[in-house]
């Protein structure tokens, strides 16, 4: 789904697509995560805010939350236009980042000065030397290879309903929207696969993370993660006129809260709620196995052996021998 292999730098590192407004006064365990992801107290965290309207008051939220979080550093750059984004003094400070973390905002603008620069492909570059990189709302879109760039709310998916720009390509064969519940935004999504049922719909909810590494999705925080499968739709995208509603018949539908692991490249359900893999349960159960064992040993030292025995008969409920019916 994603192609993220080895590079002669390491293990390409992970994307966090955050679907806006994460806790940032409370438990942030969205934040705390993508902190702990780039380094701890190693981190050298740039903030990218070229997506939103506010000044300088944006940069210097994050550069307190990530401080706060633990950061080593926290330095911003910000192009605001595509010739800005080729200039050496915007890209540089990429370089050395252990994550790279892109504010919400105006995702058109966003992508309208970033995708295809000199800055993207560095974005692109510290993901493969093993940055993390990440973004809330307009800096999670982006992410993907498909971007919405603009779109209404509503349930019913319609032909018309939101329109795609350029992303990054961080994530391939897949649309990543946010504010996914709170804005009611299923239709929108539902629609992209309709018209485009190779790529996977993602839409993540606000306080929530979709964090992936490699091939594996995890969700983070307290919402959901929704994913639309369309590999077996039936739809009418191709004949349904203007803003008609649109047919999406075999829609494979996943809701995954906190904890729940998803495989981008089988488009399957890994585990959720924190429960063993499969391929873990039996050593899980030898190691329980052997524990007792140990336990019984040790309960036996210093008593003699007829006195354990009598012991774990009564334990089982068993007859004494003298006691058992006679044939």
């Amino acid at each position: 789904m994603s192609e993220r292999a080895e590079t002669a730098h390491g293990v390409p590192g992970p994307l966090f697509a955050i679907g806006g407004a994460e806790d940032k006064l409370k438990k942030r365990t969205v934040l705390r995560e993508f902190v702990a992801a780039a380094g701890g107290d190693q981190a050298r965290i740039v903030v990218i805010p070229t997506a939103s309207a506010l000044g300088q008051e944006i940069v210097d939220l994050y550069a307190a939350l990530f401080g706060t979080l633990g950061a080593a550093e926290v330095s911003s750059v910000r192009p605001e236009t595509r010739a800005d984004a080729e200039e050496p003094s915007y890209v540089e400070p990429l370089a050395e980042a252990t994550g790279i973390f892109m504010t919400g905002g105006n995702q058109l603008k966003l992508s309208g000065v970033v995708a295809g620069t000199a800055f993207g492909k560095a974005i692109l570059a510290a993901h493969e030397r093993g940055a993390a990189v990440g973004g809330t709302s307009a800096g999670a879109s982006i992410l993907a290879e498909h971007m919405i760039a603009f779109g209404r709310a509503g349930t019913t998916p319609r032909q018309r309903m939101t329109q795609l720009s350029n992303g990054l390509g961080l994530v391939k064969q897949a649309i990543i929207d946010q504010h996914f519940g709170q804005r009611n935004r299923y239709g929108r999504l539902l629609s992209l696969v309709a018209q485009s049922p190779a790529l996977l719909g993602i839409g993540v909810d606000e306080d929530t993370a979709a964090v992936i590494r490699g091939d594996r999705l995890e969700v983070v925080g307290r919402g959901a993660v929704t994913i639309f499968d369309g590999s077996r739709i039936t739809s009418n995208a191709h004949s349904a006129r203007r803003s008609a509603a649109l047919l999406a018949s075999g829609v494979v539908l996943h809701v995954l809260p906190e904890s729940a692991t998803f495989d981008l490249s089988t488009r399957s359900l890994v585990g959720f709620g924190g429960e063993p893999a499969p391929g873990e349960v039996a050593v899980l159960q030898a190691a329980v196995d052997d524990l007792r064992e140990l336990a019984a040993q040790i309960a036996a030292e210093g008593v003699s052996p007829s006195y354990y025995a009598e012991r774990r008969r009564r334990a089982s409920k068993q007859p004494r021998p003298a006691d058992r019916p006679k044939p």
